[in-house]
């Protein structure tokens, strides 16, 4: 590896370290739906999102995402050794991806198929706090 690489490879690592983060893999829902949620908590103050997300209209994905955000607190606690309420936490970036699909297929009238395609997606979270 060349000096240039390691350096910028050390510098990832750096980045890493101070970046709390968490991902959900194969989420039964898909992303075109899983977008409407997400877009509502892009940008807010973690327990702001957390109770607009208790709250919405979707259940099954806000309950999932509900879940990965307080996964994601817990791992900036742990990471600073600070608790979530004393400084304000911001949901900085927050990603919908389509993931895999199963297909299935239907029966249809004379002897025909239909497919049917069950989406999934993945989704990734990252906090921190406003730089002022």
């Amino acid at each position: 590896m060349g000096i240039r690489k390691r350096i910028s490879a050390e510098k990832i690592k750096e980045n890493r370290k101070i970046c709390y983060f968490g991902k959900l893999n194969n989420v039964s829902v898909p992303a075109r739906k899983a977008r409407l949620v997400v877009d509502m908590i892009r940008g807010m103050e973690v327990f702001k999102a957390l109770s607009v997300l208790k709250f919405s209209g979707k259940k099954q994905i806000s309950l999932k995402i509900e879940k990965l955000l307080r996964s994601v607190i817990s791992n900036w606690e742990q990471k600073t050794g600070s608790q979530a309420g004393d400084e304000k936490l911001f949901v900085t970036t927050i990603a919908v991806n389509s993931s895999s699909s199963l297909k299935r297929m239907r029966p249809a009238p004379r002897g025909r198929a239909n497919r049917i395609c069950k989406r999934f997606s993945s989704i990734v979270l990252y906090i921190g706090t406003k730089k002022m």
